[in-house]
């Protein structure tokens, strides 16, 4: 099968990560998207960060019914930080006849190159660099100085329609009381009520 990896924190998942992927699984003919919630982030700070039970629960509850998104929580009971090289390696062995496709923004296909083990990457996974419309793609010159210029055909570009939705900007939003419907699906919201995420000063940073 040819499968999207969509690796994030998810805290909350919201409509534009839904988009995103259904973007990505459809101009790029892939017959699943893998959601995988980090475990501890190696580019974030894990204090504040919900757990990853409650981020696990909120993403099975965002993608119900969609028959080619498949939450995999690999990261989840991996100690220490989750580096993409090792959840692809992993996913690589299990799943050898399966081909992979690692859905990451423009901005950090062109800082790959600062990543752990990036030609492992570029070895185990095609990259699916997700842009704005209007928007021009990000300055690859240090990227093609690393690797050359045939890595540029080791990317393919998706172009996803606008939506100006974050996961901080939900936190923010459910903190100061104030709605957060159509932002991200009903189930998520309710969880995040019934639960009193973001609310404490102890939770997620803002």
């Amino acid at each position: 099968m040819r499968i999207g990896i969509f690796g994030g924190t998810f805290d909350p998942v919201h409509y534009g990560h839904l988009l995103l992927a259904e973007q990505c699984r459809e101009q790029c003919n892939l017959d699943e998207i893998w959601l995988i919630p980090a475990g501890s982030p190696p580019h974030k700070e894990s204090k504040g960060i919900s757990t990853g039970k409650q981020r696990r629960e909120m993403l099975e509850f965002a993608i119900a019914g969609h028959p080619a998104f498949v939450l995999k929580d690999l990261e989840l009971h991996r100690e220490g930080p989750s580096y993409t090289v090792e959840t692809l390696r992993q996913l690589k062995t299990s799943h050898p006849d399966d081909e992979f496709f690692l859905i990451v923004g423009a901005d950090s296909v062109r800082d790959l190159h600062t990543w752990r083990e990036p030609e492992q990457i570029l070895e185990l996974a095609t990259l699916i660099g997700v842009n704005r419309p209007n928007i021009s793609l990000p300055d690859l010159s240090e990227l093609t100085q690393k690797f050359g210029k045939i890595v540029l055909s080791q990317i393919i570009w998706v172009t996803m329609p606008g939506m100006d939705i974050s996961s901080t900007d939900i936190r923010k939003r459910v903190h100061e009381k104030k709605s957060v419907r159509f932002m991200t699906p009903r189930a998520v919201e309710v969880y995040i009520h019934n639960n009193r995420l973001y609310l404490d000063e102890d939770s997620p940073k803002l």
